[in-house]
């Protein structure tokens, strides 16, 4: 560690002092009540009765389809609207999704080629849309002041942060044109909605999508695709009496931030699920295939796993992370998934007999929440003409001794809501100016847990608590990072390309709206 900073005694020291803060500020009852069993959020059960898991067939999203193109250039329009989902049977779904659907339409791109999202807005409420993932120039990064009029033209009555003066200083345009150079690897990206103070319930509506990026080496590496490569998001839900989503706000018609004091450390919904549909069944072939696994839930972490396990262990073989290929497949039994992370994974269901099933199950959860999809395996005989290389992809691995700069970023609650460095988020303010092209090393420290992302670059997991070395789930380029209750984690980050003012936030979505996040300005 030397050159880095802190001991691991020293980290776990800053730890146990932001966990101290909590217990000061809240008191150990209430900082208990924020960390049931140790996991974020608390659960919020549904009003209806819930179906038996494993009756509806796993849907995939669309792939969207570019309304024109250039030499250089792919258009797509895409359209927040209310549709209607059949989620829960006989009890009709309101969503607010892109083109009206829950999951929004997926979007693909070619690394180097540069794609042009024009977005716009039939939803009541203002909304702004983040490429979670994107190498993206600010102005079209998704800030979250940068909003999308509504349809009804409003541009006031929405109250911002709490502690901020309002929504001053929103730039409100009828529809915006996000351009994504797409100067980046191959990788899962996601977009979905950033506004202001209700990034929360309005992704918990529906406004979610994958935006998948390809390139050369990914497809030369053999990798199951086609119908064998399966994006699924994952996120959970509840549900009110006539089949509406639950969510505790303060105020539903969004006039104030925030929900109601028991959730403020996360909502957690009983229904798990998986592009959109509660506990699908996949059917698939005894093959291999690659699921490209999104937590998109506000809040819950999920520790998922086959079961069975396939003779002999490792059943979900990582290939990716949210910056794309490894180095190396890396074999896991269960895989940690904290909010807005992805793990790109193959699973061979040629290891388990023909006509069998195999359920993919959350570890952390119990009842409902611990059911989320299985595979039915088919009898026919079929060919694979798959791989997995062992070498999957060349790292550049930043190296710590050149960082020129350490900063430390504390996430810990407040008296009322949840800050970093002691700060609630203030539009226009930066705690960093990093300079372009320089290696800098950054510390987040927690109180409880935080799933904490940075805008623009993803970086490299260095240690965890003083140990040299990332955790299990670590490998690879993340733009998110799970971080445990009064942790520390270092990571090494090298922002390029663009100047301007960027976020790093917590991704459990009730923290992010009640405050915990930060501007940095590169230059």
């Amino acid at each position: 560690m030397s050159g880095r900073g802190l001991t691991r005694r020293q980290l776990l020291g800053s730890g146990a002092a932001v966990l101290g803060v909590g217990l000061a500020v809240g008191g150990p009852p209430l900082l208990a009540k924020l960390i049931p069993g140790g996991q974020p959020g608390l659960l919020l059960s549904s009003k209806l009765p819930l179906p038996a898991p494993y009756r509806t067939e796993l849907p995939v999203p669309p792939v969207l389809q570019p309304v024109r193109t250039d030499a250089t250039t792919d258009y797509y329009e895409v359209t927040a609207s209310v549709g209607t989902a059949q989620i829960i049977p006989g009890h009709p779904t309101q969503v607010w999704g892109y083109q009206g659907i829950f999951p929004g339409p997926t979007i693909e791109s070619r690394s180097g080629r540069r794609t042009v999202v024009t977005h716009r807005n039939e939803l009541a409420h203002p909304t702004s849309v983040h490429l979670h993932g994107g190498h993206t120039p600010h102005d079209s990064d998704g800030y979250p002041l940068d909003l999308i009029t509504p349809k009804n033209g409003a541009t006031g009555g929405m109250a911002g942060m709490s502690g901020m003066s309002g929504m001053s200083g929103a730039d409100y345009q009828p529809q915006r044109d996000y351009t994504y150079p797409m100067n980046q690897r191959a990788a899962t990206l996601w977009y979905h909605d950033h506004t202001m103070g209700f990034t929360g319930p309005q992704v918990y509506r529906g406004l979610a999508g994958f935006h998948l990026v390809r390139d050369d080496e990914e497809a030369a590496a053999g990798l199951p695709a086609g119908p064998r490569e399966l994006p699924l998001m994952i996120a959970d839900r509840a549900f009110e009496a006539d089949g509406s989503f639950a969510y505790p706000a303060l105020d539903p018609d969004e006039g104030k931030v925030g929900v109601t004091a028991d959730y403020m450390n996360g909502v957690l919904g009983d229904v798990i699920l998986v592009n959109g549909a509660p506990w699908p069944v996949a059917r698939v072939d005894r093959a291999r295939y690659r699921l490209r696994l999104l937590n998109a839930s506000n809040a819950r972490r999920y520790r998922l796993a086959l079961d069975p396990q396939p003779p002999g262990g490792g059943g979900l073989l990582q290939v990716g992370s949210d910056g794309g290929l490894l180095e190396s497949p890396v074999a896991h039994d269960s895989i940690d998934l904290a909010s807005a992370e992805r793990f790109d994974v193959v699973v061979d269901f040629s290891r388990y007999p023909a006509g069998s099933s195999v359920r993919l199950v959350n570890q952390l959860g119990s009842g409902s929440t611990a059911e989320v999809l299985r595979f039915d395996i088919g009898t026919a005989a079929v060919t694979d003409d798959s791989r997995v290389p062992a070498k999957l992809s060349t790292i550049e691995k930043l190296d710590p001794a050149k960082a020129v700069h350490t900063r430390t970023f504390t996430f810990q609650k407040s008296q009322t809501n949840w800050t970093i460095n002691g700060e609630e988020y203030r539009p226009g303010h930066s705690l960093a100016s990093p300079e372009l092209g320089q290696v800098e090393i950054w510390r987040f420290v927690t109180d409880v847990h935080h799933p904490v992302h940075l805008h623009l670059d993803p970086f490299q997991v260095i240690g965890r608590d003083g140990k040299t070395k990332p955790g299990p789930f670590d490998a690879g380029w993340k733009d998110t990072v799970d971080v445990l209750p009064a942790e520390g984690v270092e990571v090494a980050v090298r922002f390029t390309d663009y100047a301007g003012r960027f976020l790093l936030h917590c991704h459990n979505l009730e923290h992010e709206d009640m405050a915990m996040m930060a501007e940095f300005t590169t230059k």
